[in-house]
């Protein structure tokens, strides 16, 4: 039986969301992280949820949006973490070599194809431990690897074969 603060919740959700994806939605660049940062609005809903808490959609767009801004530093730190790795690799190794060529190819894949990659290549995880940091089971961590090396595969240049075939992909 759920409770009534639970029920008030679920109207508000029902309600809200469509509203709240919209703002988002024309915030940022994809669908997905769209879905995300909604999904984090109403968990700070949840969490504030109290017998004075605010549920209007004005409210709501105002945490929507300050998500909005963390999502936005978030992914220009990410940015600029990947402008330096690039940078280290070209002044160590030279702009044609396989460092460069992997971390261009790494900076063209989605965030979460990306950081499945790292944590097996860079941090040696296997599927159970990628599983434990991913939080799903082994299996889809399996999957989710798999098709991170694929799509790694497909933003190598020609004639990388060498360096794909390391990475299992």
């Amino acid at each position: 039986m759920l409770s009534e603060r639970e029920l008030a919740f679920i109207a508000i959700h029902k309600d809200s969301y469509p509203s709240v994806l919209s703002f988002v939605r024309r915030r940022v660049e994809s669908m997905e992280v769209a879905e995300e940062i909604v999904a984090d609005v109403f968990r700070v809903v949840w969490q504030k949820w109290g017998n004075e808490s605010r549920s209007d959609v004005a409210w709501l767009l105002t945490v929507a949006r300050n998500l909005i801004g963390n999502a936005y530093r978030s992914r220009d730190r990410q940015q600029a973490l990947q402008e330096k790795l690039r940078t280290t690799a070209v002044q160590r190794f030279g702009e044609e070599s396989e460092n460069v060529v992997v971390q261009d190819a790494m900076a063209r894949l989605r965030g979460q194809d990306r950081d499945i990659l790292q944590l097996a290549y860079w941090d040696g995880l296997g599927p159970a431990e990628i599983a434990g940091v991913l939080q799903c089971s082994e299996s889809a961590a399996k999957v989710r690897l798999h098709r991170a090396r694929a799509a790694f595969r497909k933003h190598m240049p020609a004639g990388a074969e060498p360096i794909t075939q390391r990475m299992g992909a």
